[in-house]
């Protein structure tokens, strides 16, 4: 029972922060529940395992993060297979205007860049974190980092000039 208790708390203090990363990789905040939700009930699997490591909430992203690939991997074989193109997602983000702007731009990166961005940046990991949760080297972690920063920048820079005749005209 010690162990059921452990793991509530353990629930209970890392579902928003799993929910949150989920949604930074999805942008979709049912789709995000679900993940976080998975990657609780698989780390709960192993509980008697996992209670034991330094930082068990590494483990829960791990998790998280794996089950997102695999939804991915499976989500473009079914495209695939069905020849067409994967459905839009969903997305519920702030109305700021620089926020639509960041995350619309965010979305258009490559998968691992993403991760490695909203990791590196939005969750405040190390880049040995980041090459720990993704299973990639360090030199990965960082040239992905600067091609997605890189990329941003020309899609931001790109963006900002376009709207800016509407911005003009609204006035």
């Amino acid at each position: 029972m010690v162990e059921n208790r452990e793991f509530q708390e353990f629930f209970a203090s890392q579902f928003g922060p799993l929910r949150r990363l989920g949604f930074w990789l999805t942008g979709d905040w049912g789709q995000a529940e679900d993940l976080a939700q998975d990657a609780l009930v698989r780390t709960f699997r192993r509980w008697a395992r996992v209670r034991t490591h330094d930082r068990p909430e590494m483990y829960a992203r791990k998790v998280l993060l794996n089950r997102h690939r695999s939804l991915l991997r499976h989500a473009l074989v079914e495209a695939r297979h069905r020849q067409r193109p994967r459905p839009d997602e969903v997305h519920q983000v702030d109305a700021r205007e620089d926020a639509l702007l960041l995350w619309a731009a965010t979305r258009r990166l490559p998968s691992r860049q993403r991760a490695v961005l909203v990791l590196r940046y939005r969750e405040d990991l190390t880049e040995t974190q980041v090459a720990e949760l993704l299973g990639i080297p360090v030199g990965t972690v960082k040239s992905s980092a600067r091609r997605g920063l890189a990329r941003l920048r020309r899609e931001l820079g790109g963006m900002v000039a376009e709207l800016a005749p509407a911005v003009r005209e609204e006035r």
